[in-house]
């Protein structure tokens, strides 16, 4: 089967190609379903890549599959092929599975959406070309065995992200988002070029195709030929990463790529894209602890990023923004995992993050249809009684999320803070606790506010309905998954860690060192404590008395307004633009029209008006010139007599 995993492509593609020529005339849902069902066959792919390296020994679950020759210049031979093991697997099976239900769920909303906006059959089907766009370049990324192939990848998912934030482009928010998005990539895009050309250029002759074996050898064999560049590197490759994943200070696109469907809020900017940067960091984990203190970065990036993005969600009464902001903060977990060394930690979170996270991105798309587009919480209420479902889901995600005990994100969340607690890293693990009481705040204000209480806007509750079952299946799907998701990585199951010893050549993935199980257990109780407290908060502010949140807000107004506008990180964006605008106009006007054109033209006229005038002495007259010429004759046998003179 391994050598058959090219086939995880033929379905989107296919899918994707018979939409792009057909997808009119195929309608509304038609086009929508073949989209589906391409990505749910390259589910079973996935599987069957799965169970194919399920049956190997584990030092032996490593397969490259060579699909063609792709590039042959010198030493620089990167090939198109796939690296099957047990890091890409569970990525393609998190991307095509997640990827599955989000279409599904997508093959009604879109066709509901046409209410707001005039969804005809060719944007219609447009949207599941960029849709299936998106899971083929992903799968590249993941699947990739070398660099050059995974910046391939790399690049096509952010080309798709900029298409579906930017889909409803009619609308200028739209259009500036996907824009923002796109550019803000760039930079970090910018760190991955430049760290890849880094990397040929000090090991292009051992490892000439960049293929991550290759790599993996070089730094085994030969860590001098990359001890000199590997900081260097590493520090372009986090730069890459906290574009891709939205980290401090590339987060500012993802909150505005709200704009886009929500479907594709919960595929690429919850579950799958955003994680891009996360495993791209596990995947190059032998360099990264080449270099020693980038992975101290890593985590500091990390954990900053988690608080400061929960304390800024807890400020918004968007729903997705609140959402938005709770994925950049979880994103930062799993960083902070990364950087203290727990690879299989930040994995596990991973994994069970696209199912909570993207839950409840779909749960806030059924309130959005209920309520014709409106997302503001504070004018809502009361839609438990309406939305049964869609509460009862939501609020599995939300618990999720918090942390709340023995769900998904629970074992995953605490997984990470144990891994940070054993590296001794005993700030950046007060810092992971103090994030997951804010993050359990803010969960279950999503869930208080909205859906517990009374209705503030009664128009809005009276015209609420739940969404049809094609959208409340996945709902449930994906609401199993945040239960029982976590027990991937408990002892008496195959766990993840087991699955993901052998990530690299160099040996168990960061070499963890367990604690004693009493520790654990402490540790655990501390988790489940702080959720718990968070949830009983939120109870309190929301529900039993919801002016004192309003007091709260009042008391700490400078740390709110701080919060509220985003640590002014747009605002300093903005500035530096409005600083390069002035740099670039003066360097046009002062610089290039004024000194460069003036100096030039300048010049140009000096020679004009020399020309002018010694074209006067061209007359015409034969008598004129005769005479110039006998002037001139006796000048220079003047001056070679009076040389000749002087000479002697």
């Amino acid at each position: 089967m391994l050598d058959y995993a090219w086939l995880i492509f033929v379905p989107p593609l296919a899918a994707l190609l018979v939409n792009a020529f057909f997808g009119r005339r195929l309608g509304k849902p038609a086009a929508g379903y073949l989209g589906a069902v391409a990505v749910g066959l390259s589910f079973l792919v996935a599987l069957g890549i799965f169970f194919g390296l399920l049956g190997l020994p584990a030092e032996e679950r490593s397969h490259t599959v060579t699909l063609w020759s792709w590039i042959h210049i010198g030493n620089f031979r990167p090939d198109f092929a796939l690296l099957l093991d047990p890091l890409s697997s569970l990525m393609a099976l998190v991307v095509t599975g997640v990827g599955f239900l989000i279409h599904v769920y997508s093959v009604e909303y879109m066709k509901l959406d046409d209410e707001h906006h005039q969804l005809d059959a060719r944007r219609y089907a447009r949207y599941f070309v960029f849709l299936n766009f998106f899971i083929v370049a992903m799968l590249i990324l993941v699947l990739a065995n070398n660099l050059v192939l995974l910046y391939l990848g790399w690049e096509g998912v952010g080309l798709a992200s900029y298409l579906l934030i930017g889909f409803w482009f009619h609308k200028p928010s739209a259009a500036d988002a996907g824009k923002k998005a796109f550019l803000v990539n760039r930079v970090g895009d910018f760190g991955m070029a430049v760290a890849i050309m880094l990397i040929f250029a000090a090991v292009g002759a051992q490892a000439g195709s960049l293929a991550f074996t290759d790599l993996y050898r070089v730094i085994q064999q030969s860590a001098p030929l990359l001890a000199g560049v590997a900081s260097t590197v590493t520090l372009l490759l986090l730069l890459a990463a906290t574009g891709k994943s939205a980290q401090i200070p590339l987060w500012v696109w993802l909150p505005d790529a709200m704009e886009g469907p929500t479907p594709v809020s919960a595929l690429i900017h919850a579950a799958t894209m955003v994680t891009a940067g996360v495993y791209m960091t596990v995947r190059m984990s032998p360099l990264f602890e080449l270099a020693g203190n980038t992975l101290t970065w890593v985590a500091w990036v990390g954990a900053l990023t988690a608080l400061m993005a929960a304390t800024i969600a807890l400020t918004k009464t968007d729903l997705k923004r609140i959402l938005a902001y709770s994925t950049i903060s979880q994103l930062g977990y799993m960083f902070l995992g990364v950087g203290v060394g727990g690879y299989v930690a930040a994995m596990f979170h991973l994994t069970t993050h696209a199912f909570f996270k993207a839950l409840l991105f779909l749960a806030a798309g059924s309130v959005m249809h209920a309520l014709h587009g409106e997302l503001d919480i504070n004018k809502m209420g009361g839609l438990r009684a309406k939305l049964p479902t869609t509460y009862r889901t939501f609020l599995i995600g939300a618990a999720a999320l918090a942390g709340f005990p023995l769900l998904s994100g629970f074992f995953s969340k605490d997984a990470i803070l144990v891994a940070t607690f054993e590296h001794h890293a005993y700030l950046l693990y007060a810092i992971g606790l103090v994030t997951a009481l804010l993050t359990a705040v803010y969960s279950f204000k999503m869930v208080f506010v909205p859906f517990w209480g009374q209705p503030r806007d009664r128009k809005l509750f009276d015209h609420a309905h739940e969404s049809p079952a094609l959208m409340t299946l996945p709902l449930w799907v994906l609401a199993a998954l945040s239960v029982v998701g976590g027990l991937v990585n408990l002892p008496f199951v195959a766990t993840l860690e087991h699955w993901l010893e052998k990530l690299v050549a160099l040996g168990p993935v960061g070499k963890p060192e367990h604690p004693a199980l009493a520790v654990e257990l402490a540790l655990l109780a501390v988790s489940a404590l702080v959720a718990l407290g968070g949830i009983w908060l939120a109870y309190r502010a929301y529900v039993q008395q919801p002016d004192l949140a309003v007091r709260i807000r009042e008391r700490i107004k400078p740390l709110h307004t701080l919060a509220a506008n985003g640590y002014y990180f747009d605002w300093a964006y903005n500035k530096l633009v409005e600083g390069l605008w002035a740099f670039s106009r003066f360097l046009a006007g002062a610089v290039d029209q004024q000194s460069i054109d003036a100096a030039v033209n300048g010049l140009a006229r000096a020679f004009g008006w020399l020309g002018s005038r010694t074209s006067r002495l061209e007359t015409g007259l034969v008598s004129l010139y005769a005479l110039s010429l006998f002037v001139g004759l006796v000048v220079v046998l003047g001056y070679f007599l009076a040389t000749a003179i002087i000479g002697r």
